[in-house]
């Protein structure tokens, strides 16, 4: 056996046994419909069951591309579909459109984190990436159109024709808010108000790639086109990693002349954040090739440097894996690591990002190194071997997480499936699938540049 089918029958089982057969059906809920959000590191269901926008779009995107990646498998085409009128009657809000981001497991509000009906650009983005999986597999024109009313929703409401870019913070009446409103909100994440930042913008472009994908329409292809620059041009810095947050006019907010209290106490502000920066460099590269951009070499080039800035700076040369969390100190030179913990979903992206450009750069041999590095990291501290899917966090740095829950509203299925999806179809050089495409595409480029 060689080692590519080694490799693919690993991914395989890890996809299939590991993950695929343990979520599904369980999490489906079958009486009120949707998905159950919290499962114990048992395979329980627990008693509180609220059901977050984020997550219920994202066990449908999964299930579309599954059951289409595995030969249009009816059963995760079902299963896909199940969440569906869930997704349409409960958590869009029929008075003014746009979807909560949180509905109770009955369909009515949830006091859970404090979102009540508010909404959110990110969520709502979501929504969108779900509904042009779901069209694709199933060429439904009512999903197909429900895709595109979430679109203009967006639009209308979130996105800023000033500055461009989208508001993140939406009222029910989806006006967008900030802390000089009259409302007032008591969310989770109220630290982030009044700021534009990049994890809603990238969600975006990867949620207009998708529906671009399938629906050709010149606005979207307009507006994907201006959040691709945006994060290319305006959140990328020149060394190559993300600028989390911004005032509305695309001033970076920055704690590096702040006292080291305030700068902890903002560290979700603030910081270097590895795993988003190569997890934007295939989405980027990925938006780039679907809008067909010719000759797009700027896209290429930043990409590249924002995977080999996390490599040269995010990644533990002893244990494997990629850290959390780096600064530029004012005072300092070089990257600190100020989070060395190892997200699940971080880990999954960069085993994604390092296999893709291995083939875009074959002459670079660090980038398939160090995929193979990660995959064993992933195996010996990510994947629960005994009790199925994936850990929260590498258990080389956070043991408890071998008790911790498998799934949360922000845990589930999307990042480790798309992942092993993609590095299989990338490993068996399968030329119909869309990452063998985009691979192929960018290695001319790459070839062009050099």
């Amino acid at each position: 056996m060689s080692e590519s089918e080694r490799l693919i029958e690993e991914f395989q089982n890890a996809m299939v046994n590991g993950i695929l057969r343990r979520w599904y059906p369980l999490v489906l809920d079958k009486e009120y419909g949707g998905y159950f959000t919290n499962v114990t590191s048992d395979w329980t269901l627990s008693p509180n069951q609220e059901k977050m926008i984020v997550s219920q779009c994202r066990h449908i995107w999964t299930l579309a591309k599954v059951s289409a990646y595995i030969n249009s498998n009816s059963d995760y085409r079902s299963m896909a579909l199940h969440g569906y009128p869930y997704l349409k009657n409960i958590m869009w809000d029929n008075e003014y459109g746009g979807f909560y981001q949180i509905r109770s497991r009955e369909g009515g509000l949830s006091d859970v984190n404090g979102w009540r009906n508010e909404k959110r650009s990110y969520g709502n983005a979501f929504a969108i990436y779900a509904l042009a999986a779901l069209y694709e597999l199933t060429h439904d024109e009512e999903v197909l159109h429900f895709s595109q009313q979430v679109f203009r929703w967006i639009e209308e409401h979130a996105f800023d024709p000033t500055y461009k870019g989208y508001f993140q913070f939406l009222t029910r009446e989806g006006q967008p808010f900030d802390r000089r409103s009259d409302y007032q909100t008591i969310a989770s994440d109220g630290n982030e108000l009044g700021f534009k930042d990049q994890n809603s913008s990238i969600h975006l472009l990867e949620a207009y790639t998708e529906l671009y994908h399938v629906w050709k329409d010149s606005e979207l292809y307009t507006q994907l086109k201006s959040i691709l620059e945006l994060i290319r041009d305006v959140m990328v810095t020149n060394k190559g990693y993300l600028q989390l947050f911004f005032y509305n006019n695309w001033k970076p907010l920055s704690f590096q002349k702040s006292s080291e209290k305030e700068r902890k106490e903002n560290f979700g502000l603030d910081h270097v954040s590895f795993g988003h920066d190569y997890e934007t460099a295939f989405l980027m590269l990925e938006a780039s090739w679907t809008l067909g951009l010719e000759n797009d070499t700027r896209t290429l080039i930043v990409a590249k440097r924002m995977l080999d800035h996390a490599m040269q700076n995010g990644w533990d040369a002893s244990a494997g894996g990629f850290y959390d969390g780096g600064y530029y100190f004012d005072d300092q030179n070089g990257c600190s690591i100020i989070k060395d913990t190892k997200n699940w979903w971080a880990q999954a992206e960069g085993l994604n990002a390092l296999l893709l450009f291995s083939r875009i750069f074959p002459q670079e041999n660090k980038y398939y190194e160090y995929f193979l590095r990660q995959w064993n990291y992933v195996k010996s501290n990510i994947i629960d071997s005994a009790g199925g899917d994936w850990y929260e966090g590498g258990i080389d740095k956070e043991p408890h997480f071998r008790k911790g829950p498998k799934s949360h509203m922000w845990k589930c299925t999307y990042h480790t499936c798309r992942a092993l999806m993609n590095c299989i179809s990338l490993l068996k050089g399968n030329s119909h699938s869309q990452i063998s495409q985009v691979a192929d595409y960018w290695n001319l480029s790459a070839k062009q540049l050099s």
